[in-house]
């Protein structure tokens, strides 16, 4: 591992404190103030943002380890390509990084939780691949 990596997940698990007392990744999200927010009033529909709340720390962790995990590990860098180049709804530089932050949270939440071992396949299922006319065809 490099250094800056046991940086990052220390950093993380420190905010995150015991594991147990969480039932759903969701919880962990809302508390990072990764959660998303609608901004609308009764007539205006607005954005949907993230939310801002919660821990400042456990964001700031989560957003480098997302940084971190484009810029080294291939499977991740993959899925960045994929949701900023996507024909259908792509998303911006940064929009893609807070979806890879919460992957990233999901991941560590699971393989705390249930003892698995990471399998970047699992991951790389996300993507949408169109499936060839011919195999249907077939």
């Amino acid at each position: 591992m490099v250094p800056d990596t046991i940086n990052i997940l220390s950093g993380i698990l420190a905010e995150m404190g015991d594991i147990s007392r969480f039932d759903d990744v969701k919880e962990i999200q809302k508390l990072s103030g990764l959660g998303l927010v609608a901004c609308s009033s009764g007539k205006h529909k607005g954005e949907t943002k993230i939310s801002h709340r919660g821990r400042k720390r456990l964001r700031y962790w989560l957003f480098q380890a997302a940084k971190s995990a484009v810029a080294h590990a291939e499977e991740v860098k993959e899925l960045h390509v994929y949701y900023t180049t996507r024909p259908d709804n792509p998303l911006k530089k940064m929009q893609s990084l807070i979806v890879i932050a919460c992957k990233l949270l999901r991941i560590v939440y699971t393989i705390l939780k249930k003892g698995t071992v990471y399998d970047p396949k699992k991951m790389l299922m996300d993507i949408r691949r169109p499936e060839k006319k011919e195999a249907i065809a077939a």
